[in-house]
């Protein structure tokens, strides 16, 4: 809000940051919260992180596990990661690009891939 003589209402200013604040609170819980899952290998190894990218479980099929043949297991374990990192960046995409599009591009925030 702008007062006549083109001085910004401060007060008013203060008021749309911190409430800007709090949504951008209430968004990093809902990802710290959230979970979103990627595989690899046709299901055969799924990784699930929580929102913020966070590894909280790794699922591997017994048809995946070859003694004789590690680092194909170890590839297929990196790619399923990966993808569930990448859901996980689409999801914040998703829920702080609203909150942070005025603030030129993450403003520097921590965790923002955008």
């Amino acid at each position: 809000m702008v007062f006549p003589g083109g001085q910004p209402n401060m007060q008013q200013l203060l008021k749309q940051a911190q409430k800007m604040q709090e949504e951008l609170g209430r968004a990093q819980k809902e990802l710290a919260e959230a979970k979103v899952s990627g595989s690899a290998g046709g299901g055969l190894v799924e990784a699930t992180v929580t929102g913020s990218g966070e590894l909280v479980a790794l699922t591997i099929a017994p048809a995946a596990v070859d003694p004789e043949d590690t680092e194909t297991l170890a590839d297929l374990v990196l790619a399923a990661v990966r993808d569930a990192n990448a859901a996980a960046q689409k999801l914040q995409a998703e829920r702080m690009g609203p909150l942070t599009q005025g603030l030129g591009g993450g403003a520097g925030i921590p965790g923002l891939p955008f």
